[in-house]
C-alpha cells in the first residue's frame, strides 16, 4: 500500500521532498525497510542489555552525515538488505524468544512512519518486551507524537550543544534546537527512565552524551543545558567510546580518541552539577564497542 507522506517525504528535518518510491531521500533510505544486523547486543548501558542482550535490530541508512560515524558501513554506505514487514515482526517475535530485554530500533528515524505500523502488528502478534527507540534526536516532535503509543523507551544522543560543530561534523548546523525539542518531546511522553525490580528498563528516556576529542561537543554546555532544563535526576549515559573512523582522519582535532583528562572533565561538570543518574564508560581508542557489520546480506534471524 502507498504511503503518501512518503511520495513527499518530509519524515525527518531535512524535509527534503523525496519521493521515496521513486528515488531515496537525503537519508538515502527508501520506501521499505533495510537492515544490516538483528541481534542480541551486550553493549548497551546495563539497564538496556542487561543479562540476555538487547534485542538489537541495525537500521541502514541516516538523515545525519557525522563525519566520526562508528556505523558508517550501514548508516551511509548503506550495507545490508531489504526486509518486509511481514520479516521485520518475525525477527523481533525470534529475539523475544531468544530472551531479549527489550528490542533496540538503531537509527530508526527515517523508518518511523513505518515502524508505527509493523510494532502495532507485532504487538497484536504477540510482542510483549519494551521497544527502545535509539536515535540521534535530529527526530521531528510530530514524528515522536506519532511513536508514543508504541515506543516505550527512548535512548537519544545529545551529541553537540553548539551549532558550528553540528553543522562542521554532522552537516546538520540545527541540531541543537532540533535534538532539543525531540528530548523534551520524548521526556513528556515517557518520563524518565524506569527500571523494574532487577535493573532491567522498562519505561522512559535515557539521554547519551558522546565526549569528543577537544570537548568539541560542548560537553559542559550540553550536560549544564540537561541539568537546568529537566533537573538533576535525568537520567545520562555519558560516553567515553569515541574513536576516529570513517572520515575522521581528515579532520586533525578528531584523529584521536578522547583522554581520560577529556573525559574527567566532562565527569567533573556532572559532579558540578550534581547530577545523580549517570552511566560512565571505560575509555576506548578502537572499535572494540562496535558490533561486526557485514557487508552484504547479514541480517539474518537463523
Amino acid at each position: 500500500m502507498i504511503n503518501p507522506f512518503l511520495e513527499s517525504c518530509v519524515m525527518c528535518p531535512r524535509e527534503c521532498g523525496a519521493n521515496r518510491y521513486q528515488r531515496r531521500g537525503y537519508c538515502q533510505a527508501g520506501a521499505e525497510l533495510e537492515i544490516n544486523l538483528a541481534q542480541l547486543h551486550f553493549g548497551e548501558e546495563p539497564p538496556i542489555s542487561g543479562s540476555r542482550g538487547s534485542g538489537t535490530i541495525f537500521f541502514c541508512h541516516c538523515n545525519l552525515r557525522c563525519i566520526y560515524c562508528q556505523n558508517y558501513q550501514i548508516s551511509i554506505k548503506g550495507y545490508g538488505r531489504e526486509i518486509s514487514q511481514a520479516q521485520a515482526i518475525e525477527i523481533m517475535l525470534f529475539l523475544q524468544e531468544q530472551g531479549a530485554h527489550n528490542i533496540n530500533l538503531v537509527t530508526p528515524s527515517h523508518y518511523a512512519l513505518q515502524l508505527v505500523e509493523i510494532l502495532t502488528k507485532a504487538k497484536e502478534q504477540g510482542l510483549k518486551i519494551p521497544v527502545l527507540y535509539n536515535s540521534s534526536a535530529y527526530d521531528k516532535v510530530e514524528m515522536l507524537k506519532v511513536l508514543e503509543d508504541v515506543v516505550d523507551i527512548y535512548l537519544p544522543d545529545y551529541k553537540y550543544h553548539h551549532a558550528v560543530y553540528a553543522k562542521k561534523y554532522s552537516h546538520a548546523p540545527d541540531y541543537p534546537q532540533v535534538a532539543q525539542k525531540a528530548i523534551s518531546e520524548m521526556i513528556r511522553q515517557k518520563g524518565f527512565l524506569q527500571l523494574d525490580s532487577e535493573g532491567i528498563a522498562t519505561k522512559g528516556v535515557l539521554v547519551r552524551h558522546l565526549v569528543l576529542p577537544n570537548m568539541l561537543s560542548g560537553s559542559r554546555a550540553a550536560l549544564q543545558m540537561l541539568a537546568s532544563d529537566y533537573g538533576t535526576k535525568i537520567p545520562i549515559s555519558l560516553m567515553g567510546q569515541y574513536y576516529p573512523t570513517y572520515d575522521a582522519h581528515h579532520y586533525p582535532e578528531l584523529d584521536r580518541g578522547i583522554t581520560e583528562k577529556e573525559y574527567q572533565k566532562a565527569l567533573d561538570v556532572i559532579y558540578d552539577l550534581g547530577l545523580d543518574c549517570v552511566y560512565i564508560q571505560e575509555l576506548s581508542s578502537d572499535d572494540s564497542w562496535t558490533p561486526d557489520f557485514l557487508c552484504n546480506n547479514a541480517a539474518n534471524n537463523d
